[in-house]
């Protein structure tokens, strides 16, 4: 695919600086506008779905090497097999699915088909947390802390269309297995082009001594929001944006965390077993004594519903982390 149709299928609006784009634009199917990129110069790289190809963006890489592209239908514990087995002849496998279908019934696949033989699979998970309206039969929002449980697999959860596609160019370098989860469709740009992702790295995108807000994925964008609406308040909010799960970049966590009074943790996923817990943990081994106040969601099954609505009623929004900060005093 060639520069000129990326940026066809991109629209920017102006940003505030280099790093972070005001102005919010979207890219549709980064994903698989990457994918299809990689695969034109690496020709091991090959693409599976479990008869989800429309609904997990890879259809520009279905489309543009349907000999390297295969649907093993609705089973995804072979779906994570029949990639194993490509990886073993040398090939780089991209699979998708939904999250929840990729963690709750293939778990021990993962585990054992790749992690325990570290092999060099990706898998790319659709629907991550509470991005659908289907209830909980397809709101992967447990995921990140089941696979972070598995010795050996990088977990990645991006912010935006810009950090997908640099997310895909670097798993694709990385030796071993990925769980990447997955926003779809017209994904909005946070980051401008240029955006350097480095599996393994935080990212500090605000400076802020009052607060500082640990976030993941597309709860960056709204801490983000928050921050410059909590500025305009007399609150001064920090934001560190944490795209890689696992491995953790406990380092700038610590760090950024030592230099406010506040720490907030907003994240697309229950507040048990994901960022949060990482955060927590990484302050208690590093002896930081700070009080950790978590946005995500509660321990229970979301219903069936509208996304806008669900994510406002379950506190997923700038305006929930506004208030929340503003309530801490």
């Amino acid at each position: 695919m060639s520069g000129a149709a990326m940026e066809a299928g991109r629209t920017l609006a102006m940003g505030q600086d280099e790093a972070v784009g005001g102005g919010r634009g979207s890219v549709e199917a980064p994903f698989g506008r990457a994918l299809a990129r990689l695969g034109q110069t690496r020709p091991e790289i090959v693409g599976l779905t479990a008869d989800l190809g429309k609904y997990t963006d890879i259809h520009p890489f279905r489309d543009a090497f349907p000999e390297r592209f295969f649907n093993v239908g609705m089973a995804e514990q072979n779906l994570v097999a029949v990639a194993a087995g490509l990886a073993r002849t040398g090939k780089v496998p991209f699979a998708t699915t939904y999250g929840v279908f990729a963690t709750r019934r293939a778990f021990d696949f993962v585990a054992i088909a790749l992690a325990h033989s570290n092999l060099d699979v990706k898998i790319v998970a659709g629907l991550p947390g509470l991005t659908t309206g289907y209830g909980g039969t397809h709101q992967a929002i447990e995921d990140l802390a089941l696979m972070r449980m598995i010795p050996g697999l990088t977990i990645i959860d991006p912010c935006d269309a810009t950090e997908i596609e640099a997310a895909t160019e670097a798993i694709a370098e990385h030796k071993g297995p990925v769980y990447m989860r997955l926003l779809r469709g017209a994904v909005p740009v946070v980051f401008e082009p240029g955006y350097r992702f480095q599996i393994g790295k935080a990212r500090r995108l605000r400076e802020g001594n009052d607060v500082g807000i640990i976030a993941t994925g597309l709860m960056t964008e709204r801490a983000l929001d928050a921050a410059d609406a909590l500025r305009k308040q007399g609150i001064s909010a920090g934001v560190l944006h944490v795209p890689t799960i696992k491995p953790f970049d406990a380092e700038a966590v610590a760090e950024f965390a030592a230099a406010v009074r506040h720490v907030v943790t907003a994240e697309n996923h229950v507040v048990v077993g994901g960022l949060a817990s990482l955060v927590v943990e990484t302050l208690f081994d590093g002896g930081i004594a700070k009080t950790v106040t978590r946005i995500g969601l509660p321990d229970r099954y979301i219903e069936c519903g509208a996304v806008p609505t669900l994510q406002a009623k379950y506190g997923l929004t700038t305006q929930a982390i506004v208030t929340t900060i503003k309530d801490l005093g």
